[in-house]
């Protein structure tokens, strides 16, 4: 795609940080938006910016868990009836991990962080993906992470479901590969977010999270229209890409261990080092 004007961009995640800057960038290019996420009020003030460069008819929102299947699903048909057919799908909701070790981690975080992180993605895509079809042209852009490029310690939980988006995007990248739709996956660096609220992050989220959220948010804009499948964009970004794909593991992991050991807290890996 190369002209977003008057085209139905869906944004999950759109109170805040990324999704906010996504929802801002796509107004300035005169698209409709339909916006989500779980925290209302947030998405209300995003919803109240935006409506100050469209008209509020092109804007629809709703709260939404993208956890949930059925209010996913019902998200899609409602910006049907509301809009039309999606062209743009930017699954972006998430939540940050349990920044844990594995093994002190709970099943519940990781199986929370998984049903938000991944399954969100896929109730999105697998929701508005026909609505791309009908209009035989599109973008599906699903948010990864460097973290779906490598996997530091205490990360587990967020790395799984960022390796399995990157799994399940780059599938459909090959399935649609002769299509008018493009697939897009995405893999930010150190975007500066609330997404971390953990305190043991500490010094290590402090120094990861320097991007501004609409810097990336013009660039995947950019590499929509450009046909750029793998995004990889921001803060250590291409450190990141470049450990993934040219450095042996043992030696991966010893950086990234070094790294985690002199800026976080590490003292629930006392019980087995």
């Amino acid at each position: 795609m190369k002209n977003f004007k008057n085209k139905i961009i869906v944004i999950t995640g759109a109170a805040s940080g990324m999704g906010a800057a996504y929802a801002d960038e796509f107004a300035q290019l005169g698209s409709k938006l339909a916006l989500c996420d779980v925290n209302a009020e947030g998405l209300q003030v995003t919803v109240d910016r935006v409506s100050k460069i469209i008209s509020a008819e092109n804007i629809y929102s709703q709260v939404v868990d993208v956890s949930d299947k059925d209010k996913v699903f019902s998200f899609a048909e409602n910006v049907k009836q509301s809009l039309g057919n999606a062209h743009v799908i930017i699954n972006n909701a998430g939540i940050e991990g349990g920044i844990k070790p594995i093994y002190a981690l709970s099943i519940d975080t990781l199986e929370r962080v998984m049903q938000i992180n991944f399954m969100g993605v896929v109730y999105g895509t697998k929701a508005f993906l026909p609505q791309l079809v009908e209009n035989k042209e599109g973008a599906v852009v699903n948010i990864s992470s460097v973290f779906g490029l490598i996997a530091p310690p205490s990360c587990g939980d967020y790395c799984a479901a960022k390796f399995a988006v990157r799994g399940f995007t780059e599938t459909l990248m090959a399935e649609f590969s002769d299509s008018p739709i493009s697939i897009h996956c995405v893999h930010p660096g150190g975007i500066k977010t609330n997404i971390v609220k953990n305190k043991s992050a500490g010094e290590f989220s402090e120094k990861l999270l320097t991007t501004p959220p609409h810097d990336i948010a013009k660039y995947v804009i950019q590499s929509i229209r450009n046909g750029r499948q793998k995004i990889v964009y921001g803060n250590q970004s291409k450190i990141a890409w470049f450990l993934s794909n040219f450095i042996p593991q043992k030696l991966v992991n010893k950086i990234l261990w070094g790294q985690v050991k002199k800026t976080a807290d590490i003292s629930d890996y006392q019980s087995f080092l």
